[in-house]
């Protein structure tokens, strides 16, 4: 082994250097070159930092750099986020994403040109004038729909929710609210009077068939019982027969 070389080292370094640092890894960890002003250190890591991609061989595992616009990728021709500026579209980052798509700046990708999307129209509603039903002959009647899907910022907006359209019915009175009211009122009154008219009317019958119940059965316990009659013709025959 040469002097300056160690094979007791740290940081998962299988061997190394004073002035280089790592220079072989341990098993299963990645070797990756850091620079430091214009010095750079062999350090060992168990994935790859940002800007770099992982490459294993049977001797070595080591970390490349990704493209320059990269930020981070799989491999050197595949970036999976791209660095400011750029947008992400299959793989690679792109400054204007093809046509077709647009530029996505939340997620930083091309993604597809999403169009708004409506429900169908509901049914016309009835003919209404000033939020009423009645008392005119011309009024409108609305129709409305819900939007399912939102457009994207280079989609086709959406149409009117909503639609109007004039109707002719058959004009008839409004009731007045409070004419109408006081009418409710007042069956509502007599409904109740008639109720209790009935109730009084079945109470005082009730009282009275008791009362006629409890004066027969008195008038049972006050008189005396009736004598039965005597027999005329049994009387008379003792008579007969001394004559």
């Amino acid at each position: 082994v040469h002097p300056n070389v160690s094979q007791g080292c740290q940081g998962g370094c299988a061997t190394c250097s004073d002035y280089n640092g790592c220079l072989s890894c341990k098993p299963r960890l990645f070797f990756v070159l850091e620079r430091i002003g214009m010095k750079q250190i062999g350090v060992c890591l168990s994935s790859c930092p940002s800007g770099y991609y992982g490459t294993r061989y049977p001797d070595i595992n080591k970390c490349a750099k990704c493209k320059a616009d990269c930020d981070t990728c799989f491999t050197r021709n595949f970036c999976t986020k791209c660095k400011s500026g750029f947008y992400l579209y299959s793989g690679k980052c792109l400054e204007k994403c093809p046509d077709g798509l647009e530029a996505n700046n939340h997620t930083m990708e091309c993604t597809s040109i999403v169009h708004c999307e409506t429900s169908e129209w509901s049914p016309w509603s009835p003919c209404m004038k000033k939020g009423k039903t009645c008392g005119f002959k011309r009024g409108n009647e609305v129709r409305v729909r819900e939007i399912i899907q939102h457009p994207s910022a280079r989609g086709n907006p959406c149409p009117a929710t909503s639609e109007s359209r004039k109707c002719i019915v058959q004009r008839k009175r409004c009731q007045k609210e409070g004419k109408g009211k006081k009418n409710r009122e007042e069956k509502r009154k007599k409904s109740n009077k008639d109720e209790s008219k009935e109730t009084r009317q079945e109470s005082k019958g009730r009282a009275a068939r008791r009362q006629n119940r409890e004066q027969r059965e008195n008038n049972n316990k006050t008189q005396p019982k009736k004598r039965k009659a005597p027999n005329k013709e049994q009387d008379l025959a003792p008579v007969d027969a001394a004559h």
